[in-house]
């Protein structure tokens, strides 16, 4: 049992690479959390997918103790949380089990977009915010610089800013000494019903679903039943402990402690994050307020390569869901690919890590549809149908488009910070992509623009092309700001006069010829020649707006004739003519699958 005013809670938040995890490492090597031979790069990074591409997915909760200057003993709480904007559902969850944060920024960089609107999350949750400048030792860096950043751009007072080198190790203990002086103790009373919050949960193997907690009010002890409160279930706690990192069992976790408990629940659908739980017996009467509920913004579909792969698919979407409460899927089918599943994001690093742990941890074969947004239509009345409105994001839905009163499309606001001398590219992309500026500023030789622009025209390579124009300086943050009306169609790809409903898109009339012509031009690389001559069309109802025409493959039927009469040759060229018109009429296009993947994936430019 720690006493309360010797708890401290904190997450750290950051830009993406500006030294989180590093910072976090130093912190668990400073209070002792793992001795020398224990300890490695990014302790707290455990995925391969994060060591190998130095980023951070999932917020890792550490218990560390450090005796003070002033000879007191504290209790740490760390959280280590992604930097992201993908990922910033995580974010706000650190945030609401915490008292502070530690803002940390690049010395050599900056502010950044998303530094920003983790300071602001982080303020909602009205925290205190103790501002670290980080990588003091590069030869780059501007401290007094990016502590008048911090002052203009957040408005905090950055005068007592620590700074700080993570990675050779100066300035911990300062860090350290400026948690326990600046972030608040948690406020709880032992007395009073169990009130605690499911931060976080994943599945272990060996123990079920593992449950990490932060309790507001009252204790946690073993062989307690607890109920939660959204989800309705009682449980039996059998183990209750925290990680330093490594994993410790304790006898109990009283007011303000985060640490985790294991209840024997095989149901991944029971824990869910946010749900706050209480004691069968004399429990909390209110639930905690819990988290707002995220938006996916990016839609895909997949699919098993192999169809008999469909029920470990279904089961490892379902384990991946407890560890990632943003992630969303449902039942799909399509006539290209058989059975799958139809999965929200919320953006496309998301959905690329979401694809890399299904392919790594599951061993699974998967082909991903083309990504897409969700569109709200209005339908007018038919004979058989009343007037509705319905949601739509799979194009092979489309209704009629006699009956179609208008289509709307979400938009979003995006805030972008780039220097200067990119800034007339970046701003002939946004144009180029339907956007509208809503403002320019400019920020101690930055420019800050703001743009609203149409969720779809953002979805496929915005991000990458972004980074490219700018050589990797901008940073690109945005939030969903509703739907609104806008003239969309849909495309249709016909090969040999058949449609094919896997390769449909939904696109903005402006766009659809450029789109449909740069598809028919892939697909004709992609596709086999056949026997007969194979017509390759992209069409907006029935008016046909491109067409590429692959040629046919000839037979030389004459080989076999050894000199010999003309009219020999002839007639064997006549009846090959014959052949080839009725095959054109009868034959089959077999489309690879290769083909479907390519095409979708280079669709994307």
């Amino acid at each position: 049992m720690t006493d309360l005013a010797r708890i401290r809670n904190f997450s750290i938040i950051a830009h993406i690479d500006h030294g989180k995890s590093t910072l976090a490492d130093r912190l668990i090597q400073a209070t002792g959390g793992l001795s020398e031979r224990e300890m490695s790069e990014q302790v707290l990074d455990n995925m391969d997918i994060e060591r190998e591409r130095g980023i951070t997915i999932k917020a890792q909760t550490v218990r560390l103790t450090y005796t003070a200057r002033d000879g007191e003993t504290y209790e740490l709480n760390l959280m280590d949380t992604p930097g992201h904007v993908d990922f910033a559902y995580e974010v706000s969850r650190s945030l609401a089990a915490c008292e502070g944060a530690l803002l940390v920024v690049d010395a050599a960089q900056g502010v950044e977009a998303q530094t920003l609107a983790n300071v602001y999350q982080s303020i909602e949750h009205d925290h205190e915010i103790v501002p670290v400048i980080n990588k003091i030792d590069l030869p780059a860096a501007e401290p007094d610089k990016v502590r008048a950043e911090i002052e203009d751009v957040i408005g905090l007072d950055a005068s007592e800013a620590v700074l700080t080198s993570a990675k050779s190790g100066i300035g911990i203990e300062d860090v350290l000494e400026a948690v326990v002086a600046k972030i608040p103790p948690p406020r709880g009373d032992r007395t009073a019903p169990l009130k605690a919050m499911l931060v976080d949960s994943w599945y272990d193997p060996y123990l079920g679903v593992v449950i990490l907690v932060r309790v507001i009010d009252g204790v946690i002890k073993k062989g307690l039943q607890v109920k939660f409160m959204q989800g309705g279930t009682e449980h039996l706690i059998d183990r209750v402990g925290c990680f330093t990192p490594k994993r410790i069992e304790l006898p109990e976790l009283g007011p303000g402690e985060i640490g985790f408990i294991t209840a024997q629940i095989k149901e991944v659908e029971q824990a869910r994050v946010g749900d706050t739980i209480t004691t069968v017996k004399g429990g909390a009467a209110q639930a905690l307020p819990g988290y707002k509920e995220v938006q996916p913004v990016v839609f895909c579909g997949i699919f098993p390569t192999d169809a008999a792969d469909f029920e470990k698919l279904r089961e490892s979407i379902g384990k991946l869901k407890l560890n990632d409460a943003s992630f969303s899927y449902e039942m799909e089918s399509s006539a290209a690919l058989g059975f799958g599943f139809r999965c929200g994001f919320l953006g496309l690093l998301h959905l690329e890590i979401i694809q890399e742990r299904l392919a790594r941890e599951y061993d699974l074969d998967l082909i991903t549809t083309a990504p897409s947004v969700e569109y709200r239509l209005q339908l007018s009345k038919s004979r058989t149908d009343d007037a509705r409105e319905m949601m739509l994001h799979n194009p092979a839905d489309w209704p009629d488009q006699n009956r179609i009163d208008s289509v709307e499309e979400p938009w979003i606001k995006a805030t972008i910070y780039t220097p200067d001398e990119y800034l007339g590219s970046i701003l002939k992309l946004c144009q180029d992509r339907r956007g509208i500026q809503t403002g320019l500023t400019y920020v101690g030789g930055r420019a800050q623009v703001s743009y609203e622009l149409p969720l779809n025209e953002v979805v496929f390579d915005f991000y990458d092309r972004l980074k490219s124009i700018s050589r990797g300086y901008a940073s690109f943050d945005y939030e969903p700001i509703g739907l609104r009306q806008g003239d969309l169609v849909k495309m249709q790809i016909l090969v040999n006069n058949e449609p094919v409903d896997a390769l449909s898109m939904i696109v903005h009339r402006a766009n659809a010829e450029a789109r449909g012509r740069g598809m028919c031009e892939r697909l004709k690389d992609l596709i086999p020649r056949h026997l007969f001559k194979i017509p390759i069309q992209a069409a907006i109802g029935g008016k046909v707006i491109a067409r590429e025409t692959i040629a046919a493959l000839r037979k030389d039927v004459t080989a076999k004739c050894y000199g010999g009469d003309i009219t020999r040759k002839k007639k064997l060229l006549e009846k090959q003519k014959k052949g080839k018109a009725r095959m054109r009429e009868y034959g089959n296009v077999s489309i690879p699958q290769e083909a479907f993947i390519a095409a979708l994936r280079m669709g994307e430019e």
